[in-house]
């Protein structure tokens, strides 16, 4: 066995290029992330409420946890398919899901008002799992005082996605990685 000594110089030369190359490559992911978002027209409305506007109680969950109608426009050419979490980021035990739905087909241009707690959509998409385990949507139900924020976050892909059905939101965050093209969200608010 041969013993090969490198100079200290040698050795933080080295680092230093590694740590280097490793800065490029994250910084190159995050513009080209970036960028894909920044130069789409991809947008996410609902009929039901306006960006930073409260949600009707018909979408909550005091009213049957109905879905609100979403639509979008403006996906990127070559999106293969989308998907939607929403989740509240102001829940006491940290965030919570409120809804996860993938596989939207690429021609799709929204999802109507009360989606069906069915694993399978009629347009073919699939429906994850919410933060209470179960399939669908969950309606907003924050503890009474204090605004909570509804992230309603639309992903144009480049792929469908080989996932389970009833996964959750990061399993579903994990499974795209890499395959986001664009994305456009909605923010409702909801108080009690």
């Amino acid at each position: 066995m041969k013993l090969v000594v490198v100079s200290d110089s040698a050795r933080t030369l080295r680092v230093r290029a590694i740590s280097t190359a490793m800065l490029v490559v994250a910084a190159q992911g995050l513009l080209i992330g970036a960028l894909a978002r920044a130069d789409s027209d991809f947008r996410l409305t609902s009929p039901a409420f306006n960006p930073g506007a409260p949600i009707p109680t018909n979408f909550s969950c005091t009213a049957g946890d109905h879905s609100p109608a979403l639509a979008w426009s403006g996906a990127p050419a070559g999106t293969k398919s989308f998907a939607l979490i929403v989740e509240d980021p102001d829940a006491p035990m940290g965030t919570f899901v409120h809804w996860v739905v993938f596989n939207l087909p690429a021609g799709a241009s929204g999802i109507a008002t009360d989606a069906p707690k069915t694993p399978r959509l009629a347009d073919g998409a699939t429906q994850g799992s919410n933060g209470m385990g179960a399939i669908g949507y969950k309606g907003p139900c924050p503890p009474p005082g204090k605004t909570h924020h509804y992230h309603f976050e639309l992903f144009a892909l480049d792929t469908t996605l080989e996932v389970p059905p009833a996964v959750d939101a990061a399993s579903l965050r994990a499974a795209m990685q890499n395959h986001v093209k664009a994305s456009a969200e909605l923010v409702g608010t909801f108080e009690r």
